[in-house]
């Protein structure tokens, strides 16, 4: 059963007018004409999933719907919302239909509503364009070239680790490996950390910062292959900490940092074409009852600053 969150969701989609504004700029006809079939590969594409008096819902109806709904909604397998979408499409069109047939399409309210919507449609494509046009492989490039030298690549460490509750215990494992004891055969046994256990008490890769600080600071101090002399304490208990290697963390690629990139461009260049267009138009402003807004008062110049005294000329020397 769908929740009561979607159903809330889709009543306020409708009483919101999304049904009403996806149809108003096609009027239904005052007699129904019959449903003309769609071609085949055209109903594979896009199947129709319902007909109300002979108009058709299509498969791409629903996935529209279900774009509009709440992050958590979308989330919900389709099969348990897909019902209520549809039934919800289904009185859409109906409400739709019958407001078409008294003429409420060619109501005041409903043309503002329309212009608005379109003008915010036009305003999305004219951004989506330009963004596109101005987003090059060199700006792509510059911007990547930008971020390297802000996110410099760190030193990294691979070291795996025992974890204990005592002292003692972190003593007495370190004394058995001292005697030959195998790494990841103890870290199976005895580590209470029972994810990195599994691995032989394998951490990977990570950097100075991911780590606690008594951890981090212990291990970025010792050499590859080295085992921790003493236990490393922390909020967790007692580490035995084993280097296995160090590297400098590799750079990422293009490609990986590519969306991030794009969407910082994309912000700076809403931001440059926004000023580019007021620069060229003319703008008048007014308060929110229409009156003049008020002249800001020119600052007062600064006086300038006096002029330093001579210093004073050096006294001859006496003899």
């Amino acid at each position: 059963m769908v929740n009561r969150m979607f159903r809330t969701a889709l009543l306020s989609m409708a009483a919101c007018g999304i049904a009403l504004a996806a149809h108003a700029q096609t009027p239904a006809p005052a007699t129904p004409a019959p449903a003309t079939p769609a071609p085949a590969t055209a109903a594979v594409a896009d199947p129709v999933v319902a007909r109300v008096n002979g108009e058709e819902l299509h498969q791409s109806d629903v996935t529209r719907m279900v774009s509009q709904l709440p992050p958590q909604v979308q989330q919900m397998p389709i099969e348990m919302i897909y019902p209520a979408v549809l039934d919800q499409l289904v009185s859409g069109k109906l409400v739709a239909a019958a407001g078409y047939k008294d003429k409420l399409a060619d109501s005041p309210e409903v043309k503002d509503e329309i212009k608005r919507a379109e003008e915010r449609a036009v305003q999305r494509a004219y951004i989506q364009k330009e963004v596109k046009a101005r987003i090059t492989a060199k700006s792509l490039d510059d911007a990547y070239q930008a971020f390297l030298k802000q996110n410099p690549p760190q030193e990294e460490v691979k070291a795996a680790h025992i974890l204990v509750e005592k002292e003692d215990e972190a003593k007495a494992i370190l004394a058995e490996l001292k005697k030959g004891g195998d790494f990841a055969k103890i870290a199976k046994e005895k580590s209470k950390d029972t994810v990195a256990a599994q691995a032989g008490g394998d951490l990977g890769y990570f950097t100075k910062d991911a780590m606690v600080e008594p951890f981090a600071n212990a291990a970025f101090a010792m050499k590859k292959g080295e085992v921790s002399k003493e236990p490393v304490k922390t909020q967790f208990g007692y580490h035995i900490i084993k280097v296995e290697d160090k590297r400098t963390q590799p750079a990422p690629t293009l490609d990986e940092v590519k969306p991030q990139l794009e969407q910082t461009l994309s912000k700076d260049i809403v931001t440059a074409l926004v000023d580019e267009l007021r620069a060229g138009a003319k703008v008048e402003t007014f308060q929110m009852d229409g009156s003049p807004m008020p002249k800001e008062e020119p600052k007062a110049a600064e006086p300038a600053p006096a002029a330093a005294a001579p210093a004073p000329a050096a006294e001859p020397k006496k003899n």
